[in-house]
This record gives C-alpha cells, structure tokens and sequence, in this order.
C-alpha cells in the first residue's frame, strides 16, 4: 500500500434517515428474519477461518453484525471478537453475550476504529446501502486503516447476475402471526425489497435497497481506495466463484 492515503472524513453525513436506519432497528426486522440459518453461519466462519489461518488469539471485526450470530460463533471458536452495528437495538440485544473477549458496539461503519484488528469481516450483503456512492469508497478505507500490517479483510456480498436471474418477484411470508408480504424489483442500478404488513391493527411499509455492486464495481472502488483483492469465492465452501452460477460474492483483500 502506499503510503499517502486520502483524509477519511470523522464526521461522516448523518444517515438516520436512511432505510436501514429505522428498519435494521424495528422488532420486525429480526421476526422476518429469525430463520436464518445458523449451521451454514457457522461452517461459512469454519471455512473463512481456516483459510486464513488465523493465529488462536486473533483478534476480528465483525461488522455490521446485527444481533452477533457470526460473533457469537467466532468468540466459541476462541477468538477476540468486537461486533459493530449501526442499531442500537440490535446491539443492546448481542451485549447479553459479551464476555472477557466479545465485545459489542455501536459504530458507523464509514468511520475507521482506533483499534486495529487482524481480520475484518463483513457478511450477509451488509454493504452497498449508502445513499451516496462516495460512502462505499469511504467505507472501503475505514476498513483497510482498521487492519492491522498483516489482517485480511473479507466482504460477503450478493452475486448481482444471480440473484436477478432467480428474482422471485412476490411472495407472502407468515412468520409470528405476521404476514409479510413482499415485493422484489431491480431499479435504477439497486435491488429493491418492499416489505409490508399489519401488527396489532397498524399497517407497516419498510423498503430495502441495496446497490447492484458486481466485482467489477468492487474492483474499482478497491484499487481507488489503494487495497489489494487477494482472492474471490462464489460460496460459503469457499468454491470458485462464478459470473452467473455463483450465490455469493465473497471477496479477501488487504
């Protein structure tokens, strides 16, 4: 890496009144979406872990870690582990798991920790929400000025061609009593999810929207931002990555 790297702004624009701001942050989000599955979870942090080599006493950033399923994994599995999300409410629900080293915060992800960290991972499509596109670059840097000389960093993102190849454009989902019902679309370069239902006599709409970033995309934020893609994989196996046939985009940097 060279050595002039350009300001990170400290003070990034508030984002309270973006999507995710209130939606990651509502009781509904976590009810929708409490079926994940935990075994692929953990056999993608298996994987990730042993390819890395990880020393035993690696300390790893999990960020935009929700309620701290991957974090919570990562601490069993013996590691120094700090969980960061933008909810507050999610975080206050993984501090029940905290412990000597786990450790929970609130963090806004453009802005780079004063710690350092030997592994830095973001999973599950947890970037690309940013109003401005000038966010995902400053995002890119905050996480490449938080590793340490020798850490690896890891995106789990979307592959785009799939997921629009295999768009299911409605469904209803019942979960608790609730029924989502729930619109997918592609515009203006994003991918939409309209989710909407009623709870206790009030009707809700929420709307996802993540940016259609393929790894051409990511390639070129990454050589702006002056990081280095090591590897790509197409799935959480860690198997070869393909254009139209891969689930995943997950990509190892520096």
């Amino acid at each position: 890496m060279s050595e002039s790297k350009p300001p990170i702004p400290q003070n990034p624009s508030p984002i309270t009144d973006n999507w995710f701001a209130s939606w990651f942050d509502t009781p509904y989000y976590h009810i929708l979406y409490k079926d994940r599955d935990y075994a692929e979870a953990q056999l993608f942090m298996d994987n990730l872990t042993e390819y890395l080599n990880l020393p035993e006493e690696a300390k790893i950033l999990d960020l935009a870690c929700g309620k701290g399923r991957h974090s919570i994994y990562l601490n069993q599995l013996g590691y120094d582990v700090t969980g960061a999300d933008l909810s507050e409410n999610s975080i206050k629900a993984a501090s029940d798991y905290a412990n000597e080293k786990l450790h929970f915060k609130v963090h806004d992800m453009r802005i780079p920790f004063d710690e350092k960290y030997d592994a830095i991972f973001n999973l599950f499509t947890s970037f690309g929400y940013f109003e401005d596109d000038a966010d995902n670059l400053i995002t890119l840097k905050a996480i490449r000025d938080s590793l340490t000389e020798y850490g690896f960093a890891v995106i789990d993102f979307m592959n785009v061609d799939f997921v629009l190849e295999n768009l299911i454009p409605e469904e209803t989902k019942t979960v608790e009593g609730i029924e989502f019902h729930i619109k997918r679309y592609e515009k203006d370069n994003h991918i939409y999810k309209e989710i909407s239902f009623s709870d206790q006599g009030k009707e809700f709409h929420f709307t996802e929207k993540v940016q259609a970033l393929r790894l051409s995309d990511f390639e070129k934020m990454m050589e702006d931002a002056d990081i280095h893609l090591l590897d790509v994989f197409g799935d959480y196996k860690l198997r070869k990555f393909y254009k139209t046939q891969s689930e995943r985009l997950i990509m190892i940097f520096k």
